[in-house]
Parts: C-alpha cells; sequence; structure tokens
C-alpha cells in the first residue's frame, strides 16, 4: 500500500468554508442601501395610518365636523389601502423598483403637504386618500425586496426590522399625534412629517435601484374593478359597521356588502383562472403554501387584537378617563419603543432556533396584556393601561417577525411579490374588521347601560370591557394557531 501524504494546503479549513458561505449570504452593499431607504419611507407612511386616532376629536371641533364626518379621515385611509394594496402584486412585478418608489412617496409627500394646507374638512380627506394611495404600496414593496434579496438564512434578522414598520409606525403614531395637538396644533401633525418625506424621496430617488427584473405581464382590465369592489366593499362594510352601531349609517350596510361579496368571489374566480398562465392580478397560489395560510390565519388575529386596542385604549382613556391627547398618546409610547428594540432581537432568534419559540410565548403574552385590560374600570390608574398595552406589544413584536417571514419564506420565489400583496391586504381588512368588532360590542353594550340608568361613563366602562372580553377570546385562538407555525424548507424559496 502506498503511503498518501496530505498537504495541509489541500485540507479543507471549516473556519474557510463557514466564512464562505457567510460571504455568499451577504446583502451586497447596494441593496443593503435599498433595504434601508425604503425601511425608512415606509416607517414613515406607516405612521399615518394612527396618527388620526388621537386627533379626530379635535378636528371634529376646529373643522365643525359631525363626528360621523370625522372619522372618515380614518375610514377613507383604511380603504384606500384596501383598494390598492391588491393591485401591487402586479405593479411590482411590472414596474421597477426606483420607479414604484418615487411613484409611492410622491403620493404619499403630495398628500401630506396637501393635508398641511387644507383650508377644510373636504380637502383634508382628499389628501389622506392621495397619502393613502402612496402609503399602500410601500410595505409590499419593502417586503418583496427582502426576500428577493436576502438569503434564506438571514430573512429573518432583516424581517425583524420590518417590524418597526408593521406594528412600531402604527404604535407611534397616537404618541406623535397627541404631542403635536397640545403644542402645535394639528396641521404640524402634517407640517413635522412633510420633509422627512420629500428627503425619503430625494434619497431614495438617488440611491434606489432595481432588484428584480421586471416582466411585460399585461394587467387584467376585468380584475381591476373587481378588485376595487370587492376589497373595497369588504373594508367599506367592515368599517361602517363599527360606525353605523354608534352614529347610525346613511348607506344600508346591505348594499357594500352584497356588493363587495359579489365582486369578491368574481374576483377569486378571475385569478384562479388567470393564474394557470400566470397572468393573475393577485396570484392565490401563495395560499397552496400551507405555513403561508396558517401565517396568515395567526396575523388575521394579531391585527384584529393590535388596532383595537389603538382604538379602545384612547377612547377609554379620553372619554372615562378624561385624559388629554398627549397624556393619551403617550400610552402606546413604551410598547411602540419595546418593539423596535426587540424587532432585531426577534430576527436573530428566528434565524437560530425557528418560529415556535418565539410565536407561542408571544401569543401568551399577547393574551395575558388583553386579559388585563378587560377589568379595567373608572379608577384604574395610568400605570394598568401602560402595562397591559407594554405586555401585549412585546407578545405582538414576539410574534408578527416570525410569522410574515416564515409565511413569506414558504412561497416561491416567483410569487414573492403576490405573496407580499396579500399579506398588505389582509393587515388592511383585519385592522378593520377588529375595529368594527369591537367599537360594535363596546357602542351596543354602552347604549343598554345607560338606557339601563347608568352614566355615560359607566356605560362606556361596560362596553369597554366587553369588547375587550371579545378580543381576549380572539387571543386564544391566536395562540391556538401558533402551535402549528414551522419554519419552513429554503428550497420554496429558490425555485
Amino acid at each position: 500500500m502506498s503511503d498518501v501524504t496530505l498537504d495541509a494546503t489541500s485540507a479543507p479549513d471549516p473556519s474557510s468554508e463557514s466564512e464562505t458561505a457567510e460571504g455568499a449570504d451577504a446583502v451586497s452593499r447596494e441593496h443593503l442601501i435599498v433595504i434601508i431607504v425604503l425601511i425608512v419611507a415606509s416607517f414613515v407612511v406607516i405612521l399615518n395610518e394612527t396618527v388620526m386616532s388621537v386627533a379626530i376629536p379635535v378636528l371634529q371641533v376646529e373643522l365643525g365636523v359631525p363626528p360621523s364626518s370625522g372619522q372618515w379621515l380614518t375610514t377613507a385611509f383604511m380603504l384606500t389601502m384596501g383598494v390598492v394594496i391588491p393591485l401591487t402584486g402586479f405593479l411590482i412585478q411590472r414596474v421597477p423598483t426606483r420607479t414604484l418608489f418615487i411613484a409611492a412617496m410622491f403620493l404619499f409627500t403630495t398628500g401630506t403637504l396637501i393635508a398641511f394646507v387644507a383650508p377644510g374638512f373636504e380637502v383634508l380627506l382628499v389628501a389622506r386618500v392621495v397619502q393613502a394611495s402612496g402609503t399602500a404600496i410601500m410595505l409590499p414593496l419593502l417586503m418583496t425586496t427582502i426576500m428577493t434579496v436576502v438569503a434564506p438564512a438571514r430573512r429573518g434578522a432583516m424581517m425583524g426590522s420590518v417590524s418597526l414598520v408593521i406594528a412600531v409606525a402604527p404604535a407611534l403614531g397616537p404618541t406623535l399625534s397627541g404631542i403635536v395637538l397640545d403644542h402645535l396644533g394639528w396641521r404640524w401633525i402634517f407640517g413635522l412629517v412633510a420633509p422627512i418625506a420629500i428627503v425619503a424621496l430625494v434619497v431614495g430617488a438617488r440611491f434606489i435601484v432595481s432588484v428584480a427584473e421586471s416582466t411585460d405581464a399585461r394587467i387584467d382590465l376585468l380584475s381591476v374593478p373587481l378588485a376595487i369592489l370587492g376589497f373595497g366593499g369588504l373594508v367599506y362594510t367592515l368599517v361602517a359597521l363599527g360606525k353605523s352601531a354608534e352614529s347610525g349609517s346613511q348607506v344600508p350596510l346591505w348594499v357594500p356588502a352584497v356588493i363587495g361579496g359579489v365582486a369578491m368571489v368574481s374576483f377569486v374566480w378571475r385569478q384562479l383562472v388567470l393564474q394557470r398562465t400566470d397572468r393573475a392580478l393577485l396570484d392565490l397560489r401563495v395560499f397552496s403554501a400551507g405555513q403561508f395560510t396558517l401565517a396568515m390565519m395567526a396575523m388575521i388575529l394579531g391585527m384584529m387584537t393590535m388596532f383595537g386596542t389603538f382604538i379602545l385604549i384612547p377612547y377609554f382613556a379620553q372619554q372615562v378617563l378624561e385624559y388629554g391627547p398627549m397624556k393619551t398618546g403617550l400610552l402606546s409610547l413604551p410598547g411602540g419603543l419595546l418593539m423596535g428594540l426587540a424587532g432585531p432581537l426577534v430576527g436573530h432568534i428566528y434565524d437560530a432556533r425557528g418560529p415556535r419559540v418565539l410565536i407561542v410565548p408571544g401569543t401568551l403574552l399577547v393574551s395575558a396584556g388583553v386579559w388585563a385590560l378587560t377589568v379595567i374600570d373608572a379608577e384604574t390608574p395610568m400605570w394598568w393601561l401602560l402595562v397591559a398595552n407594554t405586555v401585549i406589544f412585546a407578545g405582538l413584536a414576539a410574534t408578527f417577525t416570525p410569522l410574515m417571514t416564515s409565511g413569506l419564506g414558504s412561497v416561491p420565489a416567483h410569487l414573492y411579490s403576490h405573496g407580499s400583496a396579500v399579506v398588505g391586504t389582509f393587515q388592511q381588512v383585519a385592522g378593520a374588521a377588529g375595529t368594527a368588532l369591537l367599537v360594535t360590542v363596546m357602542t351596543i353594550v354602552a347604549a343598554r347601560s345607560t338606557d339601563g340608568g347608568a352614566t355615560q361613563a359607566q356605560g362606556i366602562t361596560d362596553g369597554v370591557q366587553s369588547a375587550f372580553t371579545i378580543s381576549a377570546v380572539l387571543s386564544i385562538l391566536l395562540i391556538a394557531v401558533a402551535f402549528w407555525v414551522r419554519k419552513p424548507a429554503d428550497a420554496p424559496a429558490t425555485h
């Protein structure tokens, strides 16, 4: 037998292989700049979704509009988002990243400037619609970009940054609004955001590059009005349901419900036919991935809880505890900051350990925080609301990033844009559904209590307690779904 001499230079070096693997997974500097700009821009635009929750009572006085009209500043924003987001799957595939970013930020910036100088309610309402048109594009664009340029092993950490957008921005909206209202007036809610939006637009136009090849797919003209009527009708019905319980509705709820339902069924049928030839406006094959479907179920329950909390806690604090705008807005600040700090850590844990180690305890925290809110009354101290709210957001911080990463990671790469559009659409529908459900329960119970002789404050307290009880029950369902979420294999993301 001949001796074999193994030269040191020919021996495999484990550390070198590890460094090579890490290098292969690294995000290029060019793509990292794109992601950072998109995160900052998305944070700014999503922030505006909830700034009106504290400002509406002030605007009703200063602009001389009734509550039923004032609520449309939020309703129209959500409705526009619900209509535009389903179209983003097609837009992201057809329009280059840089061009789409510039269009989205231009719309948002224009809407913000119009809102700042709006002479009355009608112009302000139009400005909110223009803002929402740009906002709707940003989050799907951000998520699709991350899924396209970031390797599976690093997606958790990168998607952790998205929690800054999906949860922290809406959480900080009421805080920003409350501080501005107390010191500067409602116009400066938009006046302070406008310069930041302009800078983001200029920087993005300079540094953002297209991260994927655009296709020449033609838009299906029939799918567009079906999407507008279907998703728009659904969101309008859900939002109007909550408002009609409080102040009545000028349009019978069955009208948008029927129109939206028929259009939605037609839209789904149309997409199932078109996706056979890859021509769908919103490709529903994303739901063939079981983990994506589970993640969306959990996302719906989590978003219903989060947006319900956004609405009920400020309302209870102002109407029962008689807090001012600034003090009310500060209730969401600790939770929002915690989510921002926890986002990157949650992402790293996901990459190392998978989703269940995060989602299960996260959903337990959400449930604990909501159950704590079922016992609030006129004597509840501010610290109780702060702690309960912070616990809820700590749980959501551990839940949203794993859900988005595992859900989108289970979708084939060529469907990333459609998966991102579905995530964005579900967020709006779930937010509208959670708001409608909890506001309706609160209003009905409060009316019955006051009819029975209770004071208005006691009636609102009874209504809020009942609404949070419903939310707490939903949180139990969220826990049940959490146990089924798994980390997807890398394979679907690469073929």
